[in-house]
């Protein structure tokens, strides 16, 4: 294995200069086989490290010769390997005349043996006996292991004869499959034929169904494992669905079943086509890049890519930034188009097992179901939909549409060969197609009539229909966003959103989304829901803001679509405003009636109001599985209801003076044992934005925290809240400044996540203030954690912690978290509030921002009132409801300035001390 190598063969292990070196070594030892062992080691890890070297250096300046430098990382272990058989047979344990069963033979198995190394790769060995190992064996064979890993090579080896091979062979698929790649390496070239012959006569033949059954079941039970999804966002590059597992998998089945040596020979065998085959080689070369910058950026055999790892395995292979988008991010969509080119090959390798009869059937329920009439053009094979007659298919290009229509209808499958056919086909589908009446009609059919649309929508996209259709999409297909908060690539989270859209239409997700699924019920127009939720993010991947760039986009696809000028229009706004109710609802006090008005002034009916729910109910669900919970619930229900009542009686009815008395007349009924007297007490020592900032629960619990409370204590109710997804933690105390920033800190130093905050004043100089948070994983406490969470409080708050001091050590970023770049955004907002200034902070996130935020500005005397905090994965954005020492707004520009100078100081360092 001498040729493709990334650098020539001398500069990765010069045989014959290392065979003389061992050769002067022994005769120097003269007889010592300690001194013999140390000097040949020796040898061996300096030639292993100067030719780890060569190939690393080749890679560095060809970084896509993938092929070239697995060879070059196999040549340089054979080369070792076959070193260390001759130290250990030839020179410590020579035997001068051996017997027929003191017979060696060292074979390379499993990925080692098929010559496809990474730089970390284990190297798995056969030594092959005729009968029962002998003593001299034995001892070669521990030689040789021990000398390996000295080396630091991670061995994996087993010492059998041929008939073990057999035996074993037949039990295990897993040795089986190691077996099917045994290459000859050193020692006993004709014990090792006779293995290669009787396993194809003895164990190989005849059993292909078996080990396709098990090869696949393997498969399916690994991509489980890896998530099932082909687009994770820090996919496994050798076991996740698309990966180098997937082409080993088919290719160890390629030469079970047809005895092929290599992928090219299934081209004449008519498994795949000249273009097959090569698309199959480039996604290979690819990952194999991808698999070998990972182990030497790691130095460890690392298979997932992290994000931290994505930016210098992208900056290896020469990615830069362009186009308004990172050069990871351009590295990453390759990386996801290839993966989807194996799940094709995938397919139609399989279409081949099941024409030769060695896949499995379908299952006798499958036979059975009842069957629906197919359309003219259309045949079922083994349970899939197949085209009838190729060129009569292609006559029409409606039927590149049609296709998927018909599987809708009838459930099937669509067979691999159509699916073939279409992709080799896919120049057909034009202008003409694109601006055709009935092919739009077709189209939104697929998406409103079959109750299943993603089902469509998602073979479409993997087989590049739904690009070329709609060359508005083909850019956002396979596009990753550099974040840790979209679990999915662009193409995959538009199409889990209309999953979402359809769930909550077929009425299956009642429970937990009853808002959404009545408004469903009611007179929506589907066809502007389901148009918008296609388009919400078409605009992504461009320097522009998206939601506007997706808007204009919006207005050229959706008339094409054959919506009416109304529906057009709807369709448009929604694309514009998509994010607008969830940035509102996350980043603003919706208990502040300005925040209501304003909202509402921009959404200006009822019918955009539901639309608009029901599209960021879908977008924040498909963002990944686990963004959705009761806290985002909680404030979209909110929203939309205060919303909805301001549109429906005017945008007065939702003023202070209305919502406050509502409150206590509330509390009056959720306090029946208290006196007339002590309720008064309570109601006036309020102002205002109190009775309009908090739900009934706070107002219910402050009352008893507050009453006849001293001077010198301080009162803390921590209880869960299930609507919210949270734990409430209620604080009540004499008022003094800097509270809520002791109170943010105390929070962070046990870890919690602030979600949600309020602090107020009373009129007798008491301060009520409220944190809902929740755990490092977006839960709630749980019971038995809360008492530490009051003692860790109780202390900060009487100075026996300083939460600063204390929250150097916790306010790290974690190793794969650095290589996100969030910039900082700070504004200031007069408009938004009627009594207060909304300085909105978005920032990277860590553990003590917001103690650190909140501190700056009490030290600065800004009275805090309320803050609203919004996670978006590692960016954050904090809102703080503030006035000044005087309780008036930040008018002043200078001011302004100023507060934001030293909010960007304290930001700054912390991110110092979090990359530290």
């Amino acid at each position: 294995m001498t040729k493709d190598l990334i650098c020539p063969a001398e500069e990765i292990f010069d045989r014959a200069a290392i065979d003389q070196a061992i050769a002067a070594a022994f005769e120097a030892a003269d007889g010592n086989s300690s001194d013999f062992r140390k000097s040949s080691f020796k040898l061996l890890m300096e030639a292993q490290k100067a030719g780890r070297a060569a190939i690393a250096e080749g890679l560095a300046k060809a970084p896509f010769k993938a092929r070239e430098t697995t060879h070059a990382y196999t040549y340089l272990t054979d080369s070792i390997v076959i070193a260390v058989l001759k130290i250990a047979a030839e020179y410590i344990h020579p035997l001068s005349t051996p017997t027929e069963g003191e017979k060696l033979s060292v074979l390379a198995v499993g990925g080692y043996g098929r010559g496809d190394m990474a730089p970390f790769s284990d190297v798995d060995l056969l030594f092959l006996t005729p009968y029962k190992i002998t003593p001299w064996a034995e001892s070669v064979i521990e030689t040789m292991l021990y000398l390996l890993w000295d080396l630091r090579m991670k061995v994996g080896h087993a010492s059998r004869t041929i008939a073990d091979c057999l035996r074993l062979g037949k039990e295990d698929f897993t040795i089986r499959t190691s077996l099917l790649e045994q290459r000859y390496l050193a020692g006993d070239e004709p014990l090792s034929n006779k293995l290669h012959d009787r396993l194809r006569d003895d164990l190989f033949k005849s059993t292909g169904r078996e080990f396709i059954a098990a090869k696949l079941e393997e498969r399916d039970l690994r991509h489980e494992k890896q998530g099932g999804q082909r687009y994770v966002v820090e996919p496994n590059v050798k076991e996740g669905k698309g990966g180098l597992r997937d082409l080993q998998s088919m290719f160890w089945i390629a030469k079970y079943v047809h005895g092929v040596d290599d992928a090219a020979d299934l081209v004449p065998l008519g498994v795949f086509t000249r273009e097959e085959y090569e698309m199959l080689v480039r996604a290979e070369d690819f990952l194999w890049a991808t698999r070998c910058h990972l182990h030497l950026v790691t130095n460890r055999p690392t298979e997932q890519l992290t994000f931290d790892l994505q930016v210098e395995v992208a900056s290896r292979m020469g990615y830069v930034d362009t186009g308004g988008r990172r050069g990871v991010e351009h590295f990453m969509q390759d990386y996801f188009r290839h993966a989807t080119s194996v799940g094709d090959l995938t397919r139609i390798f399989l279409t081949s097992l099941e024409a030769s009869h060695n896949k499995p059937g379908p299952s006798l329920a499958t036979l059975f179901r009842r069957r629906k009439k197919l359309r003219d053009g259309y045949k079922e094979i083994n349970n899939r939909l197949a085209i009838l007659d190729e060129d009569a298919f292609l006559s029409d290009p409606l039927n590149f549409l049609r296709l998927f229509d018909e599987a809708l209808r009838t459930g099937l499958l669509i067979h691999p060969d159509a699916m073939r056919l279409v992709v080799g086909n896919l120049d057909r589908i034009d202008d003409n197609l694109r601006n055709s009446k009935e092919a739009n009609k077709i189209f939104l059919g697929l998406l409103l009539k079959r109750g299943n649309p993603e089902r469509a929508l998602r073979r479409m996209n993997e087989l590049g229909v739904l690009g070329a259709f709609m060359p508005e999409f083909a850019p956002i297909v396979a596009m990753m966003q550099f974040n840790m908060y979209h679990s999915y690539t662009v193409d995959e989270h538009t199409i889990q959103c209309i999953s979402q859209m359809a769930q909550i239409e077929r009425q299956e997700l009642t429970e937990p989304l009853p808002l959404a699924s009545s408004i469903f019920e009611g007179d929506v127009n589907r066809k502007v829901l389901y148009v918008a939720m296609l388009l919400h993010d078409i605009g992504k991947g461009r320097p522009e803001d998206h939601s506007i760039l997706g808007a204009q986009i919006a207005r050229r696809v959706a008339p094409r679509l054959g919506l009416k000028k109304e529906e057009c229009e709807t369709v448009e706004w929604l694309v514009r405003y998509h994010l607008l109710m969830s940035d509102v609802a996350q980043k603003r006090d919706i208990s502040d009636p300005r925040t209501v008005r304003d909202f509402a002034k921009v959404v200006k009916n009822r019918k955009r109001l539901d639309l608009l729910t029901i599209l960021t109910v879908c977008d924040i669900r498909g963002v990944g599985p686990d963004t959705w919970n009761n806290w985002k619930a909680m404030l979209l229900r909110q929203l939309h209801a205060e919303t909805a009542r301001a549109l429906e009686h005017g945008l007065e009815e939702i003023n202070r003076e209305t919502r406050g008395n509502e409150a206590r007349k509330a509390l009056r009924a959720a306090l029946p044992d208290w006196s007339e007297a002590a309720f008064k007490r309570e109601t006036k020592r309020h102002y205002p934005p109190y009775w309009t900032g908090l739900p009934l629960q706070a107002h219910a619990i402050f009352a008893e925290l507050l009453k006849d409370i001293p001077n010198d204590e301080i009162r803390i109710d921590l209880k869960l809240d299930a609507d919210r997804d949270a734990t409430r933690a209620c604080f009540a105390m004499a008022d003094h400044p800097g509270i809520f920033a002791r109170l943010a800190g105390a929070l962070a130093l046990v870890g919690a996540n602030v979600v949600d905050a309020r602090t107020y004043t009373s009129k007798d100089g008491y301060a009520t203030a409220v944190f809902w948070v929740q755990d490092a994983e977006g839960h709630p406490y749980e019971e038995s954690r809360l008492p530490r969470l009051r003692s860790m409080i109780g202390k900060t708050l009487k100075g026996e912690v300083l939460a600063g001091q204390a929250l150097k050590d916790k306010d790290k970023f974690k190793k794969r978290e650095k290589a996100f770049r969030v910039p900082t955004h700070i504004t200031f907002d007069n408009e938004g509030s009627e009594i207060y200034t909304i300085i909105e902070v978005d920032t990277r996130d860590r553990p003590g921002l917001l103690y650190d935020l909140s501190r700056t500005l009490s030290n600065a005397n800004v009275y805090i009132s309320s803050a609203v905090i919004a996670t978006y994965g590692e960016q954050v954005v904090d809102s703080f409801y503030v006035k000044d020492m005087f309780g008036l707004k930040f008018h002043s520009a200078s001011k302004r300035e100023g507060l934001e100078k030293k909010l960007r100081e304290a930001i700054d360092k912390g991110v110092e001390r979090a990359i530290a």
